[in-house]
This record gives C-alpha cells, structure tokens and sequence, in this order.
C-alpha cells in the first residue's frame, strides 16, 4: 500500500513539473531560474513545518537502499552533486527532498564571482546543460563559517576547488589555494572531493598532470583529516593520464574517484542542439556514456578497490542502477533533476528496489560491479 501511494504521489508531481513548472521555468534564463530556486530552497529550510511539507511530500526510504561506505552510513545512494548548491545554503531543506548524500560546492580559497554572464545554458533536445560558472561561491572562509557547528541530518560532501584568478595559475599558488579550503572544512562535512578538473577556470585543468598531482596530494596529506578523499576527474582524460592518475593516487590518503564532471568535447552524438555561442562543459545525457565508461574502467583497472560516486545523465532508476552495476557505490545528480523535477529523486529510489527485487539482490551494495 506505502509503494503505491507513493507512485501516486510521484505520478502526480511529475505531471505537475512536467506541464506546467518546467514550460514556466524554461522560459526564462536558466541562472535566474536557479538562483530563485536556491532562494525557495532557502526558505523551506527554516522552518521545521516547510522541512516537514517537503519530506512528505519528496522523500522514500527503503532498507535495502541503506549501505554503510568507508565509515559513513548512506540511506540510500542517490547524492546532489556539486555545483548546484555552491554555497551550501540547502544543507536543511535537501534531506527532505530525498537525497541520501549531498556535496557542497565547489568551495574555493577565495571568494570567486565566477565568470561573465551568460553562463548557463539548456539544451533541451539533448538533455543537457552547457555550464561556465567558472566556480562562483562565496570562499572557504564564509561558507565554513555559516556550517561551523552544524549538524547535517544527512552525509555532507565538501567540493574544493582552486580559485579561478590568474593567481593561481601558478603550481605552487594553486596548491596553497587548495590547501587553503581543505583546511577550512577539516571538521565540517563527512568528505571531501578534489576537483582537479573544472573545464571552466584560468589555467585549465594543470593538476591532471601527474608530477603536479603528485605535489598536491602531498600537500593535502601533511594536513590532518580522518575524512575520506575523492579526486573528481574530467571525463574527457584518455586512460594513459587516468593510468597517471590511478597510479599516484594509490601513494596517497585518496579513498575513490567521481565519475566524472562536465565534458568539453562537441563532437558527441548525443548533442541534437546547436552549442554555437556556449562556452564551458556540457552535462546530463551528452556526458552518460563518458561517465559511465569512466566507471567501467577504473573499477575493472583497480579491481574494485576504490569506491566510486557516478555522476553524469542519470534521469531515472535505470540510468542510476547501471553506473551502480558497473560499479559505482554511490550516484550523483543534477541536471536529471532539472529535467525531471524534484521527485525524481524518490522515483529512482522506488525504481531501484525494484530492480534490486528483480535481480535477487537484498541490498544495493550487492549490485555494485555486477556488469563489471
């Protein structure tokens, strides 16, 4: 009985995002649509009556979701992923929607005003975002100050990033800068990601390289955290960098990998719209198959010893259920969302049970490599 009116529930939502909300919003520019959601957002968080409206009205739990990974217990795998929420103002209201994770970010050492405007983009054909923030948030400093003494109902993932400015261009700037942010969120959160690979900044991606990855990881090792660290790789590295990459993660404190971020490569087949007057990445359904190939690799190439977080196209239970069975333990979102609306979070929830049940498997962490 609890599943099916939970369908209906769902059922009706989507019809609602899909006819109305979503024609509505995606008349308008998309950072102005974004920008007025985090301030809804803001909003529902406040109060425990608004946090309680929106649980009853997104969230689903199921036991055979629940896994506990390096330390942290997940009720289920379906995360935010960063770049939404760059400021961390939601860590209140996201629980309620669903989520089973979230990650803030990406943070910087320094405040960042992001690139100029226009800086998102829809691509609607092909289910995708073009985005060039450009890390915009507000700085280690602020953003810790507004988490210091929190208590987050659910895992908290602190996204750091090297500020994009010209003076960080420099290795050995670039490092402290990192080092900077990580420093900050050493007692907020549950993990960290590294995100060596914004295609969005001044310098590019230099900490793909693995002699100046090697210099990072270093730095961050000296600095003191029981934390679990992710490295975020670009989906468009060939396998001899990520070779590089795998092999000087193996000589430092890196517990796993997501996979992956935003892809900068236009010729994809799955890009049905003109990309002409975009700059930046490019996410949802035109990076799925890269992410998931991604997946496919560094697991099969280092026998399942790092744990990997998926992200990149998934829109539905069975987009997520696949990076798990490649071997993803945990999946990301965000641009599914958009598409979708809010309670495609519990929709791919609902949808994994099922498909755990159709398989033979009591637990999500069962599936995890299956295909792999």
């Amino acid at each position: 009985m609890k599943e099916q009116v939970i369908f209906v529930r769902n059922y009706i939502l989507r019809f609602l995002y899909k006819a109305i909300l979503q024609k509505i919003f995606f008349l308008q520019d998309p950072e102005i649509i974004h920008d007025r959601m985090l301030n809804v957002g803001r909003f529902l968080g406040k109060f425990s009556l608004t946090r309680w409206l929106v649980s009853l009205l997104f969230s689903y739990q199921d036991k055979t979701l629940s896994q506990e990974i390096l330390g942290i217990k997940f009720a289920n795998p379906i995360g935010l992923g960063a770049g939404f929420d760059k400021d961390a103002v939601l860590t209140d209201t996201l629980p309620g929607v669903g989520f089973g994770f979230i990650e803030v970010g990406s943070i910087t050492g320094e405040a960042c005003a992001g690139n100029l405007k226009p800086r998102l983009w829809r691509l609607k054909k092909s289910k995708a975002l073009v985005v060039n923030y450009g890390l915009k948030n507000e700085g280690s400093e602020a953003i810790a100050k507004s988490l210091k003494g929190k208590t987050f109902k659910i895992p908290l993932g602190t996204n750091i990033a090297k500020t994009n400015s010209p003076n960080t261009v420099k290795v050995e700037n670039g490092i402290a800068d990192y080092a900077k942010a990580f420093k900050e969120f050493v007692q907020i959160g549950d993990y960290f990601t590294v995100n060596i690979s914004c295609p969005n900044a001044y310098g590019g991606q230099p900490f793909t390289d693995a002699t100046r990855l090697d210099k990072l990881l270093q730095r961050l090792d000296e600095i003191s955290t029981k934390k679990p660290i992710f490295l975020k790789l670009s989906p468009d590295l060939s396998q001899s960098e990520i070779d590089r990459i795998l092999a000087i993660s193996n000589k430092h404190q890196v517990a796993g990998f997501i996979c992956s971020n935003l892809t900068k490569n236009r010729n994809n087949r799955k890009i049905k719209d003109s990309v002409d007057g975009t700059e930046g990445g490019m996410s949802g359904k035109v990076v799925e198959d890269l992410a998931n190939n991604l997946i496919s690799y560094i697991y099969r190439k280092t026998k399942g010893k790092f744990v990997i977080i998926g992200l990149g196209g998934v829109f539905c239970a069975e987009d997520a259920y696949k990076k798990i069975k490649l071997g993803a333990s945990l999946v990301e979102l965000i641009t599914g969302m958009i598409f979708e609306g809010p309670q495609v979070i519990s929709e791919i929830n609902q949808g994994l049970v099922k498909l755990l049940k159709k398989d033979g498997f009591g637990n999500i962490s069962q599936a995890i490599g299956k295909d792999n």
